[in-house]
């Protein structure tokens, strides 16, 4: 098992990656534990907070307290950039152009320092990345004051009798192990420990994809106000979406992962879906957090593979959660991830128009 074992510095990791092999060894699938055990009902209505409208009082209320941690120093921004660097046609998502020559990452750079230059505030900005996409990542961020990029964890492969999975060119088959990574990568690597000696609090996670999640003063002053160590913006669901959305497991609430829900369970008895965009008080996440690993098959080289994945999102079992319900169309929109190529054209006129019209506002 030793050349199955990913490069983690927790002691724990042999023991489910042992597991999973001497499952597919015995034939047996090692997802089957997948499934939420316990009683899963949808959150109530009054623990989906609206984020309140634009021009609202109350928007401008939020705005103030988020404004004056941001001046203060406590707010930092972290953008998952990891993966496979497959969804783009093998190259590192981050770096693709979305308009005029400006990348993703340059889009989320861009709203940093816009940030800065208008709260006059130091707001450090860290890219999670993974083996297939931290050189790239690194090397943009290299001239780019207070940016770091820093990597998530690995693993290999299993193949479906339990052995290492070999890739065609004979080798193992290595594989990011999932956004679940975040805190312990952000601790392994120091780089929590730096943004708290600095004065940092707080921390807005989102998606490289997803550029309209942008750093928003009010989010920041929702999530204070909401007093939780979590804060996770989920938005409406529209006809046809599946992903994991918010529930209540015995009385607790949280992320599920839609994998996870009992057949039983009618997943659209949840209004809304989880966007990947949390609020993570920094205190609260600088420890171990038990996270499940999740076996899950998948199509390499034409053939099955199985790999183990923790999710980031299972941090709300864990720690107390607000849910802040944000919009994904119109002015306002906090959801548009571009998830492969062919979206780009479409969706990226909308979202130019959403961050013009910010910086505008600003």
């Amino acid at each position: 098992m030793s050349d199955a074992l990913p490069s983690y510095p927790e002691s724990t990791t042999e023991a489910p990656f042992a597991q999973v092999s001497a499952a597919l060894a015995a034939g047996t699938r090692p997802d089957v534990g997948n499934v939420l055990e316990g009683r899963v009902e949808p959150p109530r209505e009054d623990e989906i907070i609206p984020l309140p409208p634009l021009g609202s009082s109350e928007r401008a209320r939020l705005t103030t307290i988020g404004a004056a941690a941001i001046r203060a120093g406590h707010v930092g921004v972290v953008v998952l950039a990891g993966g496979m660097a497959t969804r783009f046609g093998g190259v590192v998502k981050a770096l693709v152009p979305v308009a005029e020559g400006r990348t993703f990452l340059d889009l989320k750079l861009a709203d940093v320092r816009a940030i800065r230059a208008r709260e006059g505030a130091r707001v450090p900005f860290y890219c999670m990345t993974s083996f297939a996409t931290h050189d790239a990542v690194a090397a943009a961020l290299a001239d780019v004051p207070d940016a770091r990029a820093f990597p998530q964890f690995d693993a290999t492969r299993l193949a479906s009798d339990g052995t290492v999975f070999l890739g065609d060119d004979g080798r193992p088959s290595r594989y990011a192990t999932g956004h679940g990574d975040l805190t312990f990568a952000l601790r392994h690597h120091g780089v929590l420990e730096s943004f708290r000696r600095a004065g940092g609090r707080i921390l807005l996670m989102s998606n490289v994809d997803n550029l309209t999640a942008t750093l928003d003063p009010a989010v920041i002053g929702a999530h204070l106000d909401a007093k939780k160590a979590i804060t996770v913006e989920v938005a409406p669901k529209f006809p046809g979406d599946k992903g994991g959305a918010p529930a209540r497991v015995d009385g607790v609430v949280q992320i599920v992962e839609s994998f996870r829900f009992p057949a039983s369970f009618d997943q659209d008895s949840i209004p809304v879906f989880n966007t990947n965009t949390l609020i993570l008080d920094a205190e609260a996440i600088d420890r171990d957090v038990a996270l499940t690993w999740f076996a899950v098959s998948k199509k390499v080289d034409g053939r099955v593979a199985w790999q183990l994945e923790r999710l980031v999102g299972e941090l709300t079992a864990s720690l107390p959660t607000s849910l802040l319900r944000v919009e994904r169309e119109g002015p306002d929109a906090r959801f548009q991830p571009v998830k492969d190529l062919d979206d780009l054209p479409r969706q990226a006129p909308f979202i130019l128009e959403v961050l013009r019209a910010r910086d505008e506002g600003s």
